[in-house]
């Protein structure tokens, strides 16, 4: 029997290689072809059985277990399209390649060391998080089947955790868009009482929705980020576009902000004499945190890291459709890992860079958390 830890400090230089290859596969969401083969390949070669999909390229790896019941990991694999340098291109600015990296070989590791498993282990990889889609289709596919545990893990910028600790949860929050159209009646700019200014309801619609209030304490926000209208300085236009980001940091705050802005909008619509629709797009819920996955995942960290380096749950402003998980099915213990790397500028910026060498033991706190969670978990928490 071989000790897995060790096999990852062994491949400490395949690791980095691994993740300079992804890095510069780089795809969209939904467009992951290349990113999938290339984990595929050296899941299979491994003598991992690997299960494709129809329509996408999420997948899922599997070591098969002893008993019932299934411990899960899940890793993104989609990039950022956006401009970087000039150029609007993919690219891996929100550490998606890091995470396929390490759950490749947390998975090579496994496969390696022979242990006689508890349980099956299953390795999710999942497309489209960027879109917030990846995570409900992979549940559609049935990948959270007989799943007793589930974890995941993302690279965090060096203000939330610093490089060489990790943090046992990530507290996301809610995040949801909203895109209308306002429709107003075009005029010549000499006359505009013939007209109706959807600039000017967009104007009254700002505005109403900075007056939102909720009670008690509770963080959230809620503000214009798109706008768009008009094509000539002397017409006033027949319509204008627009979209609310919105941002809470729980699911219950989220509601009533989307119910103030609904009421809102057909208020201003009113007002204005203006026609206003509006769409939701790309909503994640926020994270639940489950105290006992916590606690399997402070063990992995601490007997990794140490425990003085297991860092304090992360709280952050950003959203993570893996809570898709969570939400719909409370009754898996699920946590998100977030891996201090010493990341800057932050998450999402198209020059991100981050400290390759938490990879390493990135990859063994995932290793760890998964043989902890094997001993941990029985057939009756399904």
């Amino acid at each position: 029997m071989n000790n897995p830890i060790q096999f990852i400090e062994d491949r400490r230089e395949q690791i980095l290689q691994t993740y300079q290859e992804l890095h510069k596969l780089a795809e969209p969401s939904w467009e992951e072809q290349k990113t999938s083969r290339y984990l595929q390949e050296k899941l299979s070669a491994a003598g991992l059985q690997v299960k494709t999909y129809t329509g996408h390229y999420g997948f899922i790896a599997e070591i098969a277990g002893k008993k019932e019941g299934v411990i899960a990991l899940r890793a993104d694999m989609d990039a950022l399209v956006q401009e970087v340098d000039g150029t609007v291109k993919a690219n891996h600015s929100c550490g998606h390649d890091g995470h396929s990296t390490m759950a490749l070989y947390s998975a090579l590791a496994l496969q390696d060391s022979k242990f006689s498993l508890q349980h099956t282990i299953r390795f999710i990889f999942q497309p489209a998080e960027e879109k917030a889609e990846g995570a409900l289709q992979m549940m559609e596919e049935g990948v959270l089947e007989d799943v007793l545990f589930l974890g995941g893990v993302h690279v965090r910028p060096h203000t939330e955790v610093p490089f060489g600790k990790s943090a046992p949860v990530i507290l996301h929050g809610s995040s949801a868009t909203l895109t209308g159209v306002i429709t107003g009646t075009p005029a010549h700019a000499a006359r505009p009482e013939e007209g109706n200014n959807p600039i000017e309801a967009a104007s009254l619609l700002i505005q109403s929705l900075k007056q939102i209030r909720l009670p008690g304490n509770k963080k959230y926000s809620i503000k214009m980020t798109e706008l768009h209208a008009g094509e000539t300085s002397n017409s006033i236009p027949a319509s204008a576009r627009f979209t609310l980001d919105i941002r809470a940091e729980a699911n219950e705050t989220m509601d009533a902000l989307l119910s103030k802005a609904r009421h809102i909008i057909d208020s201003t619509a009113k007002l204005t004499e203006t026609n206003i629709t509006c769409k939701e797009e790309g909503y994640s819920p926020a994270a639940t945190k489950n105290d006992q996955a916590v606690h399997l995942a402070q063990h992995a960290i601490g007997s990794i890291l140490g425990k003085e380096n297991v860092a304090a749950p992360c709280i952050s402003q950003g959203a993570e459709d893996f809570h898709f998980y969570t939400w719909k099915t409370p009754h898996i213990p699920a946590t998100m890992i977030g891996l201090g790397c010493d990341l800057k500028p932050g998450l999402h910026h198209p020059q991100m860079t981050f400290n390759t060498d938490a990879l390493i033991y990135g990859t063994k706190i995932l290793t760890q958390l998964l043989l902890n969670a094997d001993q941990g978990m029985e057939e009756n928490s399904l």
